[in-house]
């Protein structure tokens, strides 16, 4: 196999060997190279030889490098090759439950150890061969993170409808024995992989320690397109309240035992079961707070923090702020806050409403831009619409539903002032910076 070789950084290493884009490489000292982290892993040497071809003639180099210095090539992509499609098909699939209509990428499901490594993307281990674990473990590719749901064998099977999934809770096993660090996330569904279950789940997945650095408990997402699928039901007040009780029980168990909590539960559970969140202490480093996980508290008490400590004069800031129903009470709160304390600042925030997923879908990361404006264009908003970047894609220029920016701003007539999901970006949107 060769990888079509697409930039060469000019004076690099390579550049000066005379590499150059279109050369197709073939090995890194004696290895083949089949995506990034084979790339990255057999670079690391000061000295490497290099077997490339061009024009249909194979060629060859050894080279000299800093053992920090990057070789000095680009690829088309992080993998070199095409993503994994997930095989499973979980009867809690949010991709499943999506309308027509939105970005082409929002239908792919991923299961891709290499995503795993690179931007924390999390994979079942259906997906992998024998020389995917082989090499996990060979280049130490630490941490993993892994979609666990169930350490029951035969109900993990059922839940993601692949004969394979419960065999392949023994790669868990490897490579804990590899030392390669774990964190995983069990998707709760009522009455099926909770209570007992759940129990069960985080018995045998603390076996896995010292290896396993966290567990995330997050409640399935429900929305209005579920027609053909599995009838899935929905969290309460009280079986929420049930989920919360058992991960408290074992998060002080597991922190006696290990000196650390483990196990979390998303904030949505918190705000299902109307509980208090925890304060910060509870959530130690915030292991998982891409999964939902203290994000709640870690924002407000960053906010105040900062509010706290700003030696700014007191602002005339006219500030409009979107969120989703689950956040809207936090910014509010935030909000009559920075109020108080910066009497001359009007901050309006506007609790989004999800017409396009359904009701049950709370969150501000899956707000179209449709609804946005439709709940927002008759509203007295002030020059600059503050959102948090969950709503957009990475680029940072498209909602969901494939609506831009530009298209929100001109239909609202505002700037959108796009924060990073800390209280520290929101203080200063708050503050007109």
């Amino acid at each position: 196999m060769s990888v079509l070789i697409k930039d060469v950084i000019k004076n690099s290493p390579a550049y000066k060997k005379g590499i150059v884009a279109g050369d197709r490489l073939i090995k890194i000292s004696g290895h083949e190279i089949t995506d990034f982290l084979d790339y990255q892993f057999y670079t690391k040497s000061s000295r490497i030889s290099i077997v490339y071809e061009r024009d249909g003639k194979t060629k060859a180099a050894w080279i000299n490098k800093g053992e920090d210095e990057d070789l000095g090539l680009g690829f088309e992509t992080y993998l070199m090759d095409k993503e994994r499609h997930c095989r499973n098909k979980c009867i809690f699939c949010f991709i499943d439950q999506n309308p027509q209509g939105l970005r082409e990428s929002i239908y792919f499901k991923d299961d891709d150890s290499r995503l795993s490594f690179l931007f924390g993307n999390y994979i079942t281990l259906t997906n992998l061969s024998e020389r995917d674990i082989e090499k996990i473990i060979e280049m130490h590719i630490s941490p993993v993170n892994v979609s666990v749901h169930t350490m029951n064998k035969e109900l993990r099977v059922r839940m993601m409808k692949n004969k394979n999934a419960g065999e392949s809770l023994k790669i868990l096993h490897r490579l804990a024995e590899n030392g390669i660090a774990i964190n995983t996330q069990l998707v709760l569904c009522p009455g099926i992989n909770d209570g007992e279950e759940l129990r069960y789940s985080l018995d045998k997945l603390s076996e896995l320690c010292p290896s396993l650095q966290s567990v995330a408990c997050v409640p399935v997402g429900v929305t209005r397109y579920r027609e053909g699928l599995f009838d899935m039901p929905q969290y309460d007040k009280k079986s929420a309240g049930e989920v919360i009780d058992i991960i408290d029980e074992y998060g002080e168990k597991f922190k006696e035992q290990y000196g650390t909590r483990l196990v979390y539960a998303a904030d949505e559970f918190y705000l299902k079961a109307e509980r208090q969140m925890p304060e910060g202490e509870y959530y130690e480093t915030y292991c998982q707070i891409e999964n939902g996980v203290g994000m709640w508290t870690s924002l407000k008490e960053e906010f105040l923090l900062e509010m706290e400590n700003s030696c700014e004069s007191d602002p005339e800031s006219k500030l409009s702020v979107a969120t989703g129903v689950a956040a809207y009470p936090l910014i509010k709160e935030l909000a009559e806050a920075f109020e108080k304390k910066y009497n001359k600042s009007k901050i309006d925030v506007y609790e989004i409403k999800n017409d396009f997923f359904g009701h049950s879908i709370t969150v501000a990361g899956l707000i179209t831009g449709k609804d946005l404006i439709s709940q927002l264009k008759d509203k007295p908003l002030a020059e600059s619409l503050a959102i948090p970047c969950v709503m957009l894609r990475s680029e940072g220029d498209l909602f969901l539903d494939s609506v831009s920016t530009e298209e929100v701003e001109e239909a609202l007539g505002v700037t959108l002032k796009v924060n990073d999901c800390t209280g520290s970006s929101l203080f200063s949107s708050f503050m007109g910076q």
